[in-house]
């Protein structure tokens, strides 16, 4: 009788081969991207239009209320670019840390049966909302061709306030999605944090709005230095960046994700336990 080999997969037996795991499973990671994808849309009538729809219909709310009810100042340039360069960074983060915050619980059974790396998990709900932050810089290209509106060289430093976009995003996602594991209360929380940043990011009016000595108080919100980034980025004109804010911005977005995925290999190892 032929003996079958048995694979046993030990808690920690893993841990020095776990940043190389994270490119053996790339695989997985390509997967659990395209079926997030999919299931996002399936049995919806207009598919990935949704993409695009959501910040669209976002953007009159804003305009309507901020524009021509509260008329805020839009820093020289037509009001709904104000609004909707904002949106495209904004709601790639609300978009890929909700998504992320809850990707370990929605993928419990995954996790409870088989090894690898669970980062990989939140990693693929930040991508696929990339995918729609990419639909949604499509629109914005058109609208700004529609305005007649040209960008600078300074949209050449657009991949770098994205990068920050996705480290924050990143960041706050592993933390939130280790949170929910253990308690479960975090997936209400997840939705006041989305709704209150909004509120608080200089999404439908100009950060130049607050008052100067409150403005690096107010840069506090990694987001206002990443939304800032992207309007001075795309928008081009007269506007100038408040540099210390996005200094600010970018030093707390580091922490966020260095803790964050400390934070989150800490307490990998007892997912599988507790989901």
């Amino acid at each position: 009788m032929e003996s079958q080999a048995e694979l046993i997969i030990e808690a920690g037996k893993t841990e020095h081969h776990y940043w190389k795991d994270l490119w053996r499973y790339r695989e997985l990671f390509y997967f659990l991207a395209w079926r997030d994808i999919l299931v996002r849309y399936k049995q919806t009538i207009i598919g990935v239009a949704w993409a695009v729809l959501r910040p669209l219909l976002t953007m009159v709310a804003f305009v309507f209320v901020f524009g021509k009810l509260a008329r805020m100042p839009s820093d020289g340039v037509p009001y709904p670019i104000l609004v909707f360069a904002a949106l495209l960074p904004w709601q790639f983060f609300a978009n890929a840390f909700t998504e992320a915050g809850n990707s370990l619980v929605s993928n419990a059974n995954m996790i409870s049966k088989v090894y690898f790396p669970r980062v990989v998990i939140p990693a693929s709900a930040v991508i696929v909302s990339f995918v729609d932050f990419l639909l949604s810089g499509a629109l914005l290209a058109t609208l700004m061709l529609w305005y007649g509106l040209t960008p600078d060289w300074r949209i050449m430093t657009v991949p770098l306030f994205m990068a920050l976009a996705i480290a924050a995003a990143m960041g706050t996602g592993l933390w939130i999605a280790a949170l929910n594991v253990k308690y479960r209360d975090f997936r209400y929380i997840i939705p006041f944090i989305v709704q209150f940043g909004l509120y608080i990011s200089p999404v439908g009016y100009s950060s130049a709005v607050v008052p100067d000595h409150w403005r690096l108080l107010y840069s506090i919100n990694p987001m206002v230095g990443v939304i800032d980034g992207f309007r001075w980025a795309l928008l081009g004109g007269e506007s100038q960046l408040y540099w210390p804010g996005v200094s600010l911005s970018l030093v707390l977005v580091m922490l966020i994700a260095v803790t964050g995925v400390l934070y989150f290999r800490k307490t990998e190892k007892s997912f599988a336990d507790v989901i």
